[in-house]
């Protein structure tokens, strides 16, 4: 029996595991997605989160384990799970002579919707995608977020319950990647849940409620962004000053403990851990201006997610592939 703790949450996955040969894509995996959330699960190229998506959309049977989508299991209910889901792959799936209202009324068909409705339904996705006034250009002049955006709104076509995006914005220059990101936003502001996959640490920043980490297979931490950020020590206070030369006298006004500092003299830094924020900002500035030390710059910043990676696995190239 379903406890309510569970029901609450529209994916459930316990100890999945999944290899490939000797390697092991998932090795244990646990996850749960709260009800009308976007849950973001990074790592970076490697980590299972491609496979992990394959097996909750039931294109991959996992090896070991179980899990559950909006209440259904993905073995033995895999046709309940399709009826309720949306999956956004990493590759488009649009006929590019096509134009978007085309494209959008073929995949009306093929989930078996009415000529009319159809038809409707693609008016409504080109609308609310902003899309509307591209008429029957083919996809193959639409730019990298437009197209990005129909293959989103081909994912809705049925209105799911759940979508899976699978890194949507991989390839995508920045405006691009701005766009989808603000597509996202619209779809859980319509209550729609969303599992999204992605490498880029940035962008689970922008639009993931809660965050699974995942390394090798398996979730290695778990938390909302801030949470996460926590880990690795809370907030910091960053000086960067105009003389290098003065780094060490500046350490020594900091109220904190040297070895907590680091220290970067080539960007002529002194970052240091803190725990009343707006006690620490005031008596550095007041104790580097009594001191006669001139500071460039002071500021007060929380950990990126890019130091969480790096403190929960201890390995800085997988880090650096992640960003």
């Amino acid at each position: 029996m379903t406890d309510a703790t569970e029901a609450a949450d529209v994916i459930v996955a316990e100890g999945l595991r999944k290899r490939y040969g000797d390697k092991a894509a998932l090795d244990g995996l646990d996850l749960r997605v709260a009800r009308g959330s976007v849950h973001g699960v990074l790592g970076p190229n490697g980590a299972g989160k491609t496979t992990l998506v394959r097996v909750l959309s039931t294109l991959l049977r996992p090896d070991e384990g179980r899990a559950e989508v909006a209440g259904h299991d993905v073995e033995r209910a895999a046709y309940d799970v399709r009826l309720r889901i949306g999956l956004l792959g990493q590759h488009a799936a649009l006929d590019e002579e096509l134009g978007g209202r085309q494209n959008l009324e073929m995949f009306g068909r093929l989930h078996h919707l009415g000529a009319r409705y159809a038809r409707v339904r693609a008016d409504e996705l080109l609308e609310r995608f902003g899309l509307a006034d591209t008429g029957r250009k083919p996809v193959r002049a639409y730019s990298g977020g437009m197209r990005r955006r129909l293959d989103l709104a081909a994912s809705l076509i049925r209105d799911p319950e759940v979508l899976f995006l699978d890194e949507p914005t991989t390839g995508l220059d920045p405006r691009g990647r701005a766009e989808v990101w603000a597509a996202v936003r619209s779809l859980v502001g319509g209550g729609t849940t969303v599992l999204l996959t992605t490498q880029y640490l940035e962008e689970a920043d922008q639009l993931a409620d809660r965050i699974s980490l995942v390394d090798r297979g398996r979730v290695v931490a778990d938390g909302t962004p801030d949470e996460l950020k926590r880990r690795t020590g809370g907030d910091r206070i960053d000086v960067v000053l105009r003389d290098a030369g003065q780094l060490g006298a500046a350490l020594a006004l900091l109220p904190v403990p040297s070895e907590g500092v680091r220290v970067d003299a080539d960007r002529r830094l002194l970052s240091a851990p803190v725990t009343d924020r707006m006690a620490a900002l005031s008596e550095v500035v007041r104790a580097l201006g009594a001191a006669g030390i001139e500071a460039e710059d002071v500021a007060l910043r929380r950990p990126t997610l890019d130091e969480v990676f790096l403190h929960l696995t201890g390995d800085e190239n997988r880090v650096k592939e992640t960003v």
